[in-house]
């Protein structure tokens, strides 16, 4: 977020998030975009593959605890 301080994005009429809040917001914007992406994501994991199930729980270890209960709503 320093790297993008407000008075440097003011001229384009935008503001810094940050990226766990940019996740967030992404469902409500396009939910099958996201949906399809995450999709997408989950079967290119190969080595080892993850289901529908362990994805969600890896993520949450990771501390992205709210983007899963999203995800988990798009998933299933």
């Amino acid at each position: 977020m320093r790297d993008f301080p407000p008075d440097a994005l003011k001229p384009y009429g935008i503001e810094a998030q940050h990226p766990h809040d940019f996740v967030l917001n992404l469902p409500d914007l396009a939910p099958g975009v996201v949906a399809g992406a995450v999709r997408n994501h989950l079967e290119s994991l190969k080595n080892p593959p993850k289901t529908v199930h362990e994805y969600p729980a890896i993520l949450e270890t990771q501390g992205w605890t709210q983007t899963v209960s999203i995800l988990r709503e798009l998933m299933l």
